[in-house]
């Protein structure tokens, strides 16, 4: 979940590491650190200290030549943010720098078999990693020491190393947490997640699992060597850095995730004119394979994407007639129900590294079923683990509460669903167009929503209610207003709200009813009625057909099975605005990290 970025070249280094710690800051932002070779003096510096990248950039002084060094901005595992437990870290004697992204599971069994006696400053896990080289380097060459300890390494990592006795070489190692290689005629930079090599690389190399690297200066200018959990060395595949410096800056919005649910109808767009480029859904026959004969569906997810799984399970089964279960991927991958033999998995992801999907990958690769990944990055590792992915075109999604990937996923299952059914009679496409007006309306109107909460959303608790897929859009509502305002918010069916919660219902308490299907219209209004009874403050967001004339939130009119997706814009909208309201930090909010590379 942390972010990493390592540099050697003729650029000065600190410029690149800050710039794209900055970049990568939604990745973790409890504390940062960054050491660099000071030629001026020859030798290594070191400021780390608790906080964001912005500390860390302003009150140190890089007035000095520097052409290498590795930077980390931390979301905590092992330890307390605060200076002591930031990275870097070094070994002991100081010799060996470390920043590292991951979990390492035995650090305990190795602290007690290799490294008896010796005295650690910080209660992480990566100081281990640092002191288990220094022992190895004391009998082997420093390459050696290095794999030696990667491969006594259980768990997650993404490591960059420093010998401070030679300012010439970077290393690094991964296994499950993602790392990237830029390269450049003039330097190498490594880091952790691919919007840190904009502007610095216009190409870069996947670090595959139990990978060594090394990135070497020398009398030929700047390379790079990797090789295999054996050692032998070998040619990674090339590829082409796409991203721009428009696509991940705020484009004149006060924040990233205003500026994402703004982008969320050219993202229902972009996916219109990539899955039906001739006015028909197409999906590639290798995907549809994966289907052919099934007998059900697994969809594993987290968060967000699990929320968006609830609804492919309705896709599938009211569009494509498959039976279809949706797991929590962390719950999935220790304790697995009886499985169907005829079935495919379905993985949802926005980053493409969830470390709970991952482990369950692993599983059901070993068991024999095929797999197909969702992502909006189809470059990583979900997606080229599984046996086929599909991108959701959302664009780069920064804010750490996702909005725009969210509706990429749910429109990209609703095409599978189409493509899939049997009679060809589904004919969404039309509707999706008249879907991406009806999110543009609702955007264009939320002024309205920000006066709205101020006068209504005032308590420290709050619930949405709905039934049916409406349930499922409350669900996803909920958990974006609690991550994002700190209010403790629940999303209930609206018939279970009475069978024990509604004790909870107290004057001004908000209860945000959603209402987009006819046919459970009345049933909602009546659990309306019966919070208002109870004194709560209640906001009602529905449909223009079935619409009331004190309802607060009326949508345009769209095919029934595509409201979620309507239906979600305003509800992110007043989470905007109430955090907003109450000066959160809205596109890194505590504790919180954007993309979940460790279980």
């Amino acid at each position: 979940m942390c972010g990493i970025v390592g540099y050697i070249g003729k650029l000065q280094a600190s410029d690149v590491i800050l710039k794209g710690l900055h970049k990568l800051e939604y990745r973790g932002y409890d504390s940062c650190g960054i050491s660099l070779f000071n030629e001026n003096i020859d030798d290594f510096i070191l400021y780390k200290d608790k906080g964001r990248v912005n500390h860390l950039q302003d009150d140190f002084n890089y007035d000095f030549e520097n052409h290498l060094g590795i930077g980390h901005t931390r979301w905590a595992t092992h330890g307390a943010p605060n200076h002591i437990n930031s990275h870097p870290h070094a070994s002991v004697s100081g010799r060996f720098v470390v920043v590292h992204n991951g979990v390492i599971d035995n650090y305990k069994e190795l602290t007690a078999k290799y490294l008896v006696g010796y005295s650690f400053e910080s209660e992480t896990d990566t100081e281990v990693i640092a002191n288990l080289i220094e022992s190895f380097a004391s009998s082997y060459d420093v390459d050696i020491a290095i794999r030696k300890t990667l491969a006594l390494l259980e768990g997650s990592y993404a490591l960059l190393v420093i010998d401070t006795r030679n300012p010439h070489i970077i290393y690094a190692g991964k296994n499950k947490s993602p790392m990237i290689l830029g390269k450049r005629a003039d330097g190498i930079c490594l880091a952790s997640d691919l919007m840190a090599l904009v502007g610095i690389s216009d190409e870069y190399y996947l670090i595959e699992d139990k990978t060594f690297v090394k990135a070497v200066k020398d009398e030929s200018g700047y390379a790079f060597e990797m090789y295999d959990p054996v050692g032998i060395e070998f040619c990674p595949v090339r590829n082409e850095v796409h991203l721009d410096t428009e696509e991940i800056n705020k484009g004149g919005f006060p924040h990233y995730m205003l500026k994402e649910i703004c982008e969320q109808p050219s993202v229902v767009r972009k996916i219109i004119s990539n899955y039906a480029p001739d006015g028909k859904f197409i999906i590639d026959k290798e995907v549809l394979n994966l289907f052919a004969n099934k007998k059900r569906i697994y969809i594993l997810a987290a968060g967000t994407s699990y929320h968006a799984g609830l609804l492919g399970k309705v896709y599938f089964e009211k569009i494509s007639g498959i039976p279809t279960e949706v797991f929590v991927a962390s719950e999935f991958a220790y304790n697995k129900p009886i499985l169907e033999k005829e079935s495919v998995f379905v993985l949802i992801s926005q980053s493409g590294e969830t470390a709970d999907l991952r482990a369950c990958l692993v599983d059901i690769k070993k068991l024999g079923y095929q797999s197909l990944t969702i992502t909006n990055v189809k470059t990583s590792t979900l997606a080229r683990e599984a046996t086929k992915y599909l991108e959701i075109f959302a664009g780069t999604e920064i804010a750490v509460a996702s909005t725009k990937a969210y509706v990429g996923q749910v429109s990209v299952l609703v095409i599978i669903a189409c493509v899939l059914e049997q009679d060809n009679k589904c004919s969404l496409l039309t509707e999706m167009g008249r879907l991406a007006v009806a999110m543009e309306a609702i955007i264009d109107r939320r002024d309205y929503i920000k006066e709205l909460i101020k006068t209504r959303l005032l308590k420290r608790n709050a619930f949405y209610i709905g039934r049916g897929i409406d349930y499922f859009t409350c669900l996803e509502a909920s958990l974006k207003l609690k991550e994002i305002s700190y209010i403790q918010t629940e999303g209930f069916p609206a018939g279970e709200l009475k069978h024990g919660t509604i004790a909870l219902i107290e004057d001004g308490v908000p209860v945000i009813a959603i209402i987009t299907q006819k046919h459970i219209n009345k049933n909602t209004r009546s659990n309306i009625q019966e919070v208002k009874a109870r004194g709560a403050e209640v906001i009602v967001i529905s449909m223009n057909d079935i619409k009331e004339s004190d309802d607060d939130i009326v949508l345009m009119d769209v095919h029934h099975i595509l409201s979620p997706i309507l239906a979600v814009i305003p509800t992110q909208l007043i989470t905007y605005y109430k955090a907003l309201d109450l000066g959160r930090d809205i596109d890194k909010p505590r504790n919180l990290a954007k993309s979940v590379t460790v279980e």
